[in-house]
């Protein structure tokens, strides 16, 4: 299993994976690429703050990963039984580590951007600390959730060839989409600082880890960027764009036979 045999994520190249002769490949590659693509792109998110909070964050997001993993993939696997969608625990998990995978080698694609944007972002001690914490946490939660939404999409073929019928596929990409969005957000609270607020020391882990939520963060972050009423209109047109990307993906059932 390759970058590009993921990347192109094309059905017949990623069912043999599952194969239980070819699992004892395909997962170490899987995992290897998640340390390796998460950790390059996570430092390069910490180097704002200096190099202890760099090497912090590139140990951190993989185990972001992981963790995410771990919980989605159970919780995925108990609604496809609930659902009757074909996926148990088992292909849930595995499918869901190689959008996992996909998604780390986007984000060490777009590591030498996020590095120049580090390097060319103001010091934590600035004036303009604070204005630039928020446009870079704001940034970096961009990327890495369009990141996570393009790889499970790309896999909707596999989905698609795992599951009985377009209904069962449908659920499935929506619930995993879902529960990664709603698990991974919080899970990176809970694993914060990953950019490193300019008033506070850099550390590995906050001793406030449950004083407050995600969407708080983000929500101030705009906030401080733009009037309540400009970052209402924000987040209602992003959700807007992806419901329509989604159903324009989802509106016409793709025969099997079709699919690559």
């Amino acid at each position: 299993m390759s970058p590009a045999t993921l990347a192109r994520g094309q059905t017949r190249d990623l069912l043999p994976l599952f194969a239980p002769e070819a699992l004892r490949q395909s997962i170490p590659r899987a995992v290897g690429l998640i340390v390796l693509g998460a950790g390059f792109y996570g430092f390069t998110v910490g180097l704002w703050r200096g190099l202890d909070m760099a090497c912090y964050v590139a140990l951190k997001t993989p185990l972001l990963l992981f963790f995410t993993l771990l919980i989605t993939g159970l919780l995925n696997g108990m609604l496809g039984l609930l659902l009757g969608t074909g996926i148990g625990y088992r292909q849930s998990v595995l499918c869901q580590l190689l959008a996992f995978s996909l998604a780390s080698v986007l984000l060490a694609s777009l590591a030498p951007v996020t590095l120049f944007l580090a390097l060319e972002a103001p010091p934590a001690d600035s004036p303009e600390a604070a204005s630039s914490h928020s446009f870079y946490l704001l940034i970096h939660t961009a990327i890495i959730g369009l990141g996570g939404f393009l790889a499970v999409v790309r896999l909707f073929g596999l989905i698609r060839a795992l599951t009985p019928d377009f209904r069962a596929a449908r659920l499935t990409l929506l619930s995993w989409l879902g529960s990664n969005a709603i698990v991974g957000a919080q899970l990176s609270y809970l694993m914060r600082p990953f950019f490193g607020s300019p008033a506070l020391k850099v550390e590995f882990l906050r001793k406030d880890m449950f004083n407050g939520t995600f969407y708080e963060a983000v929500w101030r972050a705009l906030n401080r960027l733009l009037s309540e009423e400009l970052t209402v209109v924000v987040l209602l047109a992003t959700g807007a764009l992806a419901a329509l990307f989604l159903h324009s993906l989802l509106k016409h059932p793709i025969p099997k036979s079709n699919q690559q």
